[in-house]
Protein backbone atom coordinates (compact mmCIF):
# COMPACT_ATOMS: atom_id res chain seq x y z
CA UNK A 1 0.00 0.00 0.00
CA UNK A 2 0.71 2.87 -1.20
CA UNK A 3 1.54 6.23 1.94
CA UNK A 4 -1.99 8.29 0.54
CA UNK A 5 -3.52 5.27 -0.06
CA UNK A 6 -3.12 4.15 3.87
CA UNK A 7 -3.71 7.53 4.82
CA UNK A 8 -6.91 8.17 3.31
CA UNK A 9 -7.96 4.89 4.36
CA UNK A 10 -6.56 5.79 8.32
CA UNK A 11 -8.31 9.42 8.11
CA UNK A 12 -11.79 7.76 7.75
CA UNK A 13 -11.16 6.13 11.95
CA UNK A 14 -10.02 9.40 13.39
CA UNK A 15 -12.29 10.88 15.84
CA UNK A 16 -12.95 14.81 15.78
CA UNK A 17 -15.44 17.33 17.60
CA UNK A 18 -16.97 20.67 17.09
CA UNK A 19 -13.50 22.64 17.63
CA UNK A 20 -11.88 21.26 14.15
CA UNK A 21 -12.57 23.09 10.86
CA UNK A 22 -10.23 20.94 9.20
CA UNK A 23 -8.27 17.86 10.28
CA UNK A 24 -6.37 15.30 8.56
CA UNK A 25 -6.55 15.77 4.41
CA UNK A 26 -4.59 19.63 4.55
CA UNK A 27 -1.62 21.14 5.45
CA UNK A 28 -2.39 21.85 9.11
CA UNK A 29 -5.44 21.12 11.17
CA UNK A 30 -7.38 24.07 11.67
CA UNK A 31 -8.68 24.38 15.55
CA UNK A 32 -11.10 27.09 16.85
CA UNK A 33 -10.22 27.23 20.52
CA UNK A 34 -11.96 30.04 21.01
CA UNK A 35 -9.60 33.13 20.52
CA UNK A 36 -11.81 35.87 19.33
CA UNK A 37 -9.74 37.05 16.34
CA UNK A 38 -7.78 33.68 15.49
CA UNK A 39 -7.97 30.33 14.74
CA UNK A 40 -5.68 28.09 15.81
CA UNK A 41 -3.19 25.83 12.74
CA UNK A 42 -1.51 22.73 14.27
CA UNK A 43 1.06 20.22 12.18
CA UNK A 44 3.39 17.53 12.67
CA UNK A 45 6.54 16.78 10.66
CA UNK A 46 9.34 14.34 10.95
CA UNK A 47 12.80 13.73 8.80
CA UNK A 48 14.46 10.52 9.09
CA UNK A 49 17.94 9.95 8.47
CA UNK A 50 18.19 7.96 5.27
CA UNK A 51 14.75 9.51 3.78
CA UNK A 52 15.43 12.89 4.35
CA UNK A 53 18.91 13.06 5.00
CA UNK A 54 22.06 11.33 5.34
CA UNK A 55 24.79 10.37 7.70
CA UNK A 56 27.14 13.03 6.20
CA UNK A 57 24.41 15.93 6.24
CA UNK A 58 26.30 18.87 8.20
CA UNK A 59 24.14 18.76 11.53
CA UNK A 60 22.86 22.45 11.65
CA UNK A 61 21.36 21.54 8.41
CA UNK A 62 19.15 18.59 9.77
CA UNK A 63 17.79 20.27 12.28
CA UNK A 64 17.04 23.44 10.01
CA UNK A 65 15.41 21.49 7.53
CA UNK A 66 13.18 19.65 10.65
CA UNK A 67 11.54 22.83 11.09
CA UNK A 68 11.37 25.05 8.62
CA UNK A 69 9.38 21.78 7.00
CA UNK A 70 6.86 22.43 9.67
CA UNK A 71 7.10 26.48 8.86
CA UNK A 72 6.57 25.55 5.50
CA UNK A 73 3.23 23.53 6.29
CA UNK A 74 2.15 26.64 8.32
CA UNK A 75 2.68 29.02 5.15
CA UNK A 76 0.38 27.17 3.04
CA UNK A 77 -2.52 27.84 5.58
CA UNK A 78 -1.67 31.40 5.10
CA UNK A 79 -0.57 31.51 8.93
CA UNK A 80 1.78 32.72 11.11
CA UNK A 81 4.19 30.19 13.61
CA UNK A 82 4.64 30.33 17.07
CA UNK A 83 5.65 27.50 19.18
CA UNK A 84 7.30 23.89 18.63
CA UNK A 85 7.94 20.82 20.18
CA UNK A 86 10.90 18.64 19.67
CA UNK A 87 10.96 14.29 19.47
CA UNK A 88 14.52 13.43 18.77
CA UNK A 89 15.00 9.83 18.79
CA UNK A 90 19.12 8.75 18.43
CA UNK A 91 20.78 5.71 17.79
CA UNK A 92 22.45 4.59 21.57
CA UNK A 93 26.21 5.44 20.26
CA UNK A 94 24.92 9.13 19.34
CA UNK A 95 27.65 11.82 20.05
CA UNK A 96 26.38 14.97 21.84
CA UNK A 97 28.22 17.25 19.67
CA UNK A 98 26.26 16.33 16.88
CA UNK A 99 23.28 16.27 18.85
CA UNK A 100 23.90 20.56 20.28
CA UNK A 101 24.22 21.60 16.39
CA UNK A 102 21.56 19.69 15.27
CA UNK A 103 19.55 21.46 18.09
CA UNK A 104 21.46 24.95 16.24
CA UNK A 105 20.28 25.07 13.48
CA UNK A 106 17.23 24.46 14.70
CA UNK A 107 17.29 27.27 16.81
CA UNK A 108 18.25 29.80 14.88
CA UNK A 109 15.76 29.47 12.24
CA UNK A 110 13.04 29.36 15.37
CA UNK A 111 14.34 32.51 16.55
CA UNK A 112 14.53 34.10 13.15
CA UNK A 113 10.63 33.79 12.87
CA UNK A 114 9.70 34.22 16.33
CA UNK A 115 9.16 30.64 17.28
CA UNK A 116 9.01 29.11 20.97
CA UNK A 117 10.40 25.70 21.33
CA UNK A 118 8.36 24.84 24.61
CA UNK A 119 9.70 21.36 25.02
CA UNK A 120 9.45 17.75 23.91
CA UNK A 121 10.75 14.15 23.73
CA UNK A 122 13.96 11.85 23.65
CA UNK A 123 13.95 8.58 23.14
CA UNK A 124 16.37 5.71 21.91
CA UNK A 125 15.58 4.39 18.39
CA UNK A 126 18.84 1.46 17.51
CA UNK A 127 18.59 1.61 13.71
CA UNK A 128 19.00 5.84 12.67
CA UNK A 129 18.31 9.55 14.35
CA UNK A 130 14.57 10.70 13.54
CA UNK A 131 13.49 14.90 14.75
CA UNK A 132 10.24 15.14 14.74
CA UNK A 133 8.47 18.56 14.98
CA UNK A 134 5.04 19.43 16.12
CA UNK A 135 3.73 23.11 15.55
CA UNK A 136 1.56 25.37 16.98
CA UNK A 137 0.37 28.75 14.65
CA UNK A 138 -2.03 31.08 14.28
CA UNK A 139 -3.99 32.23 11.48
CA UNK A 140 -6.68 35.30 11.21
CA UNK A 141 -10.58 34.22 11.26
CA UNK A 142 -11.62 33.67 7.44
CA UNK A 143 -8.26 33.86 5.98
CA UNK A 144 -7.00 30.48 6.29
CA UNK A 145 -6.72 28.82 2.59
CA UNK A 146 -7.34 25.03 2.39
CA UNK A 147 -6.41 22.62 -0.18
CA UNK A 148 -10.52 22.59 -1.08
CA UNK A 149 -11.48 25.67 -3.04
CA UNK A 150 -9.88 25.82 -6.03
CA UNK A 151 -12.31 26.69 -8.84
CA UNK A 152 -12.93 25.83 -12.32
CA UNK A 153 -10.99 28.10 -14.66
CA UNK A 154 -9.00 29.48 -11.65
CA UNK A 155 -5.24 30.28 -12.96
CA UNK A 156 -2.77 27.94 -11.04
CA UNK A 157 0.51 29.35 -9.65
CA UNK A 158 3.88 29.03 -8.27
CA UNK A 159 6.39 30.55 -6.75
CA UNK A 160 10.25 30.08 -6.92
CA UNK A 161 11.55 27.36 -9.50
CA UNK A 162 11.44 23.73 -9.05
CA UNK A 163 13.41 20.42 -9.49
CA UNK A 164 16.46 19.10 -8.46
CA UNK A 165 16.66 19.98 -4.88
CA UNK A 166 18.53 16.95 -3.76
CA UNK A 167 21.20 18.98 -5.14
CA UNK A 168 21.26 20.79 -2.10
CA UNK A 169 18.14 23.06 -1.39
CA UNK A 170 16.12 20.73 -0.02
CA UNK A 171 18.54 21.58 3.40
CA UNK A 172 18.26 25.36 2.74
CA UNK A 173 15.11 26.43 1.34
CA UNK A 174 13.55 29.62 2.66
CA UNK A 175 9.41 28.84 4.28
CA UNK A 176 7.43 31.07 2.12
CA UNK A 177 5.55 32.53 5.61
CA UNK A 178 5.70 36.09 4.15
CA UNK A 179 4.50 35.58 1.02
CA UNK A 180 1.70 33.46 1.74
CA UNK A 181 0.22 35.83 4.49
CA UNK A 182 0.80 39.40 1.82
CA UNK A 183 -1.07 36.60 -0.56
CA UNK A 184 -3.81 35.92 1.87
CA UNK A 185 -4.05 39.87 2.72
CA UNK A 186 -4.37 40.84 -0.55
CA UNK A 187 -5.91 38.50 -2.86
CA UNK A 188 -8.78 36.01 -2.56
CA UNK A 189 -6.68 33.12 -2.74
CA UNK A 190 -9.07 29.55 -3.28
CA UNK A 191 -6.52 26.79 -2.72
CA UNK A 192 -3.27 26.53 -1.54
CA UNK A 193 -0.61 24.05 -0.69
CA UNK A 194 3.31 23.56 0.00
CA UNK A 195 5.55 22.27 -2.40
CA UNK A 196 6.98 18.88 -0.66
CA UNK A 197 6.05 15.71 -2.98
CA UNK A 198 6.23 17.67 -6.18
CA UNK A 199 4.42 19.58 -8.65
CA UNK A 200 1.98 16.88 -10.20
CA UNK A 201 1.80 15.27 -6.58
CA UNK A 202 0.77 17.82 -5.03
CA UNK A 203 -1.33 19.75 -7.30
CA UNK A 204 -3.28 16.40 -7.47
CA UNK A 205 -4.26 16.71 -3.41
CA UNK A 206 -5.69 20.20 -4.65
CA UNK A 207 -7.76 18.20 -7.33
CA UNK A 208 -9.11 15.38 -5.26
CA UNK A 209 -9.60 17.71 -2.37
CA UNK A 210 -11.83 20.53 -4.83
CA UNK A 211 -13.07 17.72 -6.77
CA UNK A 212 -11.66 19.44 -10.61
CA UNK A 213 -9.27 19.26 -13.03
CA UNK A 214 -6.50 21.30 -14.15
CA UNK A 215 -3.99 21.26 -17.36
CA UNK A 216 -0.60 22.54 -16.96
CA UNK A 217 1.63 24.39 -19.95
CA UNK A 218 4.68 22.15 -20.30
CA UNK A 219 6.73 26.03 -21.17
CA UNK A 220 5.84 27.99 -18.18
CA UNK A 221 6.57 25.48 -15.42
CA UNK A 222 9.80 27.02 -13.67
CA UNK A 223 12.33 24.75 -13.89
CA UNK A 224 15.76 25.17 -11.70
CA UNK A 225 19.14 25.24 -12.77
CA UNK A 226 19.65 22.46 -10.53
CA UNK A 227 17.77 20.27 -12.48
CA UNK A 228 18.92 21.44 -15.63
CA UNK A 229 22.41 20.87 -14.55
CA UNK A 230 21.65 17.48 -13.20
CA UNK A 231 20.07 16.83 -16.54
CA UNK A 232 23.74 17.69 -18.60
CA UNK A 233 26.01 16.12 -15.47
CA UNK A 234 24.19 12.58 -15.46
CA UNK A 235 22.90 10.60 -18.02
CA UNK A 236 20.43 8.82 -15.45
CA UNK A 237 18.66 12.22 -14.14
CA UNK A 238 15.17 13.42 -14.91
CA UNK A 239 14.73 15.65 -17.82
CA UNK A 240 14.61 18.79 -16.37
CA UNK A 241 10.38 18.78 -17.06
CA UNK A 242 9.92 15.91 -15.31
CA UNK A 243 12.27 17.06 -12.34
CA UNK A 244 10.31 19.98 -11.67
CA UNK A 245 6.71 18.12 -12.15
CA UNK A 246 7.89 14.76 -10.09
CA UNK A 247 10.99 15.50 -7.46
CA UNK A 248 9.60 16.63 -4.59
CA UNK A 249 11.37 18.98 -1.79
CA UNK A 250 11.00 22.16 -3.26
CA UNK A 251 8.59 23.79 -0.56
CA UNK A 252 7.27 26.04 -2.57
CA UNK A 253 3.74 27.87 -2.40
CA UNK A 254 1.23 26.40 -5.29
CA UNK A 255 -1.92 28.02 -5.05
CA UNK A 256 -4.81 28.80 -7.35
CA UNK A 257 -6.98 31.97 -7.96
CA UNK A 258 -9.61 33.68 -9.84
CA UNK A 259 -7.82 34.40 -13.46
CA UNK A 260 -9.34 37.78 -13.91
CA UNK A 261 -6.79 38.76 -10.24
CA UNK A 262 -4.01 36.95 -12.42
CA UNK A 263 -2.28 40.02 -13.88
CA UNK A 264 -2.88 42.41 -10.90
CA UNK A 265 -1.22 39.35 -8.85
CA UNK A 266 1.54 39.41 -10.95
CA UNK A 267 1.99 42.98 -11.06
CA UNK A 268 1.74 43.55 -6.91
CA UNK A 269 4.20 40.42 -6.60
CA UNK A 270 7.08 42.27 -8.77
CA UNK A 271 6.90 45.00 -6.65
CA UNK A 272 6.54 43.16 -3.37
CA UNK A 273 9.11 40.78 -4.18
CA UNK A 274 11.07 41.03 -6.82
CA UNK A 275 13.79 38.73 -5.62
CA UNK A 276 10.90 35.93 -5.65
CA UNK A 277 9.67 34.37 -8.81
CA UNK A 278 6.01 33.43 -9.38
CA UNK A 279 4.94 31.69 -12.36
CA UNK A 280 0.83 30.81 -13.58
CA UNK A 281 1.20 27.46 -14.91
CA UNK A 282 -1.94 26.44 -15.80
CA UNK A 283 -5.99 26.58 -15.03
CA UNK A 284 -8.59 24.44 -12.86
CA UNK A 285 -10.68 22.88 -15.39
CA UNK A 286 -13.92 20.84 -14.65
CA UNK A 287 -12.73 17.85 -16.16
CA UNK A 288 -11.31 15.42 -13.47
CA UNK A 289 -7.31 14.51 -14.17
CA UNK A 290 -4.25 16.01 -14.37
CA UNK A 291 -3.16 17.08 -18.18
CA UNK A 292 -0.12 18.66 -19.32
CA UNK A 293 0.05 20.79 -22.86
CA UNK A 294 3.38 20.92 -24.48
CA UNK A 295 4.06 21.15 -28.45
CA UNK A 296 2.62 17.65 -29.45
CA UNK A 297 -0.80 18.85 -27.41
CA UNK A 298 -2.86 18.02 -24.48
CA UNK A 299 -2.46 14.73 -23.11
CA UNK A 300 -2.74 13.30 -19.99
CA UNK A 301 0.12 13.10 -17.20
CA UNK A 302 0.01 10.30 -14.85
CA UNK A 303 3.22 10.50 -12.88
CA UNK A 304 2.99 11.53 -9.31
CA UNK A 305 5.60 12.97 -7.06
CA UNK A 306 7.09 11.32 -4.31
CA UNK A 307 5.40 9.00 -2.13
CA UNK A 308 7.06 6.94 1.11
CA UNK A 309 6.65 3.36 0.65
CA UNK A 310 6.58 3.53 -3.18
CA UNK A 311 8.48 0.15 -4.95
Amino acid sequence: MKEFDLIARLKTTLPTHDSVLAGAGDDCAVLNLGLPHDLVLFKTDAVVEGVHFTADTPPEKIGRKALARCLSDIAAMAGTPTHAVVTLALPTTFETTRVEAIYAGLNALAREHSVAIVGGETTANPDRLLLSIAMLGTVPRNRQVLRSGAKAEDAIFVTGTLGGSLSGRHLDFEPRLAEARWLAEHFTIHAMIDLSDGLAGDLRHILEASGVGAELLSSAVPVSRAAKQLARDESSAKPPLLAALTDGEDFELLFTIASRSAVPLLDAWRAQFPDVKLSCVGKITTTPGLRLRDERGLREFNLRGYEHFDS
